[in-house]
C-alpha cells in the first residue's frame, strides 16, 4: 500500500477530546472541553420545538442556502452592527459555516498558499496549527508572556518581516484569558497595515469579559476592515456547541472566496437549527448583560475555591479557562498529570503544553463553563489533591 498524506502524518487527535473521553471512562468532573452542563436560553429551545414541529410538516429538511439561511445572516450582521458600530452586508459580507472551527479552516483556506507563513500568538487554542498544515502554511509564534500574556511589539514585528501573509488573533483568548487592549490591537493593526497583512479574528468569547475588560472587534480599527477576517459562533454566547453554527463577516471579495470554499468543505450548515438559532441573535442587551454577570459569579466562585486550596492560577479577563500552576507536584510530562488527576482525584483537565509553541508543562486548563454544583464538586475533589499525589 502507498503511504498515506505527508500533510496529516503527525496528526494526534484532540487532547483536549481526548481528555473527555477519559473523564467519561473514570466518571470525573470534566473540565477540560469547554461546553457547558446547563441548558441553551428557553426561546432558542422553544423555537427549536416549533421547529421540529414544522419538520413534520415538509420544512427545513433541505439545504438552505449554501452560505446561510436568509433570515440567519441577517441576524448575524444586525448583531454584529450593533455590538460593533460597522455597518454588515448579509448577503454579501456573512458566511455561515458549521461552527467557527470551520469558519477559521475555510477562512485559512481562501487566504493563503502553500509556503505563506502566518503569525499564531502562543499559547493558542490548539486547531490553529492544524489549520495552518491543512493550508500548507508555515506558522510563525509570537510569545505572550506569562503572568499577563503580554506580546513584544519588536517581536511582533520581527514575525511580520518574515513575510507574513495573514495572523490568527483570539480575542479574548482560548486558553490564557487574556483580552487585548486598545493599544495592544493598535499595534497589530499598524503592523498588518504596514506589512499588508490579513487578520483572521477568532472572537467566540467576545460576549464573555471580566471587571473592567472590553471586547475591541479588530476590523473598527481604522484601516484595517478590508484586511480582516472575523470568526465566531453562537456555540459559548447561546451554550450551544453541539449545534456547530458559526460564521465569517468579511468584505465582499474575501466572502465571496469564503463562500466557495465553505461549499466544497461542507455544503451548508443544519438548516433546521440555523432556523432555531437565528432566535438568539435577536436577543436584547438583557441577555448579554446576564450571560456576562453568571460567568462573573463562576469565575469568582473558582478563583475563590482555587485560592482557599492554595492552588496557583491565573486570573482570566475573559472567556471561561483558568491555567492551573502545577509545577509543585514534580511531574515530567503534564499529559501524565492530567490524567492522573483524573484517575486519582475525579477532576478533567487539558495538558497546557497542547496550548504552547514553547517547552512549558507547568500548567493544565481548567474551565468554568458549568453548574455551580458541578464547580462545587470538583473543588471538593481538588481539595484531596495534595493528598493523592
Amino acid at each position: 500500500m502507498k503511504a498515506l498524506s505527508d500533510k496529516t502524518a503527525g496528526f494526534t487527535d484532540s487532547v483536549i477530546r481526548r481528555m473527555t473521553r477519559i473523564c467519561n471512562q473514570y466518571g470525573a468532573v470534566n473540565l477540560s472541553q469547554g461546553f457547558p452542563d446547563f441548558e441553551p436560553p428557553r426561546p432558542i429551545l422553544d423555537r427549536l420545538s416549533t421547529v421540529a414541529t414544522d419538520l413534520a410538516k415538509g420544512d427545513f429538511h433541505q439545504y438552505a442556502v449554501t452560505w446561510g439561511a436568509q433570515n440567519f445572516r441577517e441576524g448575524v450582521a444586525k448583531k454584529y452592527e450593533h455590538f460593533s458600530g460597522q455597518k454588515v452586508d448579509p448577503n454579501s459580507e456573512v458566511v455561515v459555516t458549521c461552527g467557527s472551527t470551520e469558519a477559521m479552516m475555510a477562512s485559512m483556506l481562501s487566504v493563503v498558499n502553500p509556503g505563506d507563513k502566518v503569525i499564531i500568538f502562543s499559547p493558542f487554542y490548539e486547531n490553529y496549527g492544524a489549520d495552518a498544515i491543512l493550508s500548507g502554511a508555515e506558522p510563525i509564534f509570537v510569545s505572550l508572556r506569562a503572568p499577563d500574556f503580554k506580546f513584544d511589539a519588536n517581536e511582533l514585528e520581527d514575525a511580520f518581516k518574515t513575510g507574513a501573509k495573514a495572523l490568527i488573533l483570539c480575542n479574548p483568548s482560548n486558553p490564557c484569558g487574556k483580552v487585548f487592549t486598545l493599544e495592544e490591537l493598535t499595534i497589530i493593526a499598524d503592523l498588518a497595515k504596514k506589512y499588508d497583512a490579513y487578520v483572521i479574528t477568532d472572537e467566540v468569547y467576545e460576549h464573555i469579559v471580566y471587571d473592567n475588560n472590553k471586547h475591541i472587534y479588530f476590523s473598527t480599527l481604522s484601516g484595517v476592515k478590508d484586511r480582516t477576517i472575523v470568526c465566531s459562533s453562537l456555540s459559548k454566547t447561546y451554550s450551544i456547541t453541539g449545534w456547530r453554527l458559526g460564521y465569517t463577516i468579511a468584505n465582499a471579495e474575501i466572502s465571496d472566496r469564503i463562500k466557495k470554499t465553505h461549499d466544497f468543505l461542507t455544503v451548508g450548515a443544519a438548516a433546521p437549527l440555523q432556523e432555531a438559532a437565528a432566535t438568539g441573535l435577536a436577543f436584547g442587551d438583557d441577555y448579554y448583560r446576564d450571560l456576562q454577570k453568571k460567568y462573573s459569579e463562576k469565575r469568582e466562585l473558582m478563583l475563590k475555591g482555587l485560592d482557599a486550596l492554595k492552588i496557583p492560577h491565573t486570573v482570566p479577563e475573559g472567556a471561561y479557562y483558568i491555567l492551573l500552576d502545577i509545577s509543585e507536584f514534580g511531574y515530567k510530562s503534564d499529559l501524565d498529570f492530567a490524567t492522573d488527576l483524573i484517575k486519582k482525584v475525579g477532576v478533567g483537565t487539558v495538558p497546557g503544553s497542547s496550548f504552547f509553541k514553547e517547552e512549558e508543562n507547568r500548567y493544565v486548563r481548567i474551565h468554568f463553563a458549568k453548574k455551580d454544583e458541578t464547580l462545587n464538586l470538583a473543588l471538593e475533589k481538588l481539595s484531596d489533591l495534595r493528598k493523592k499525589f
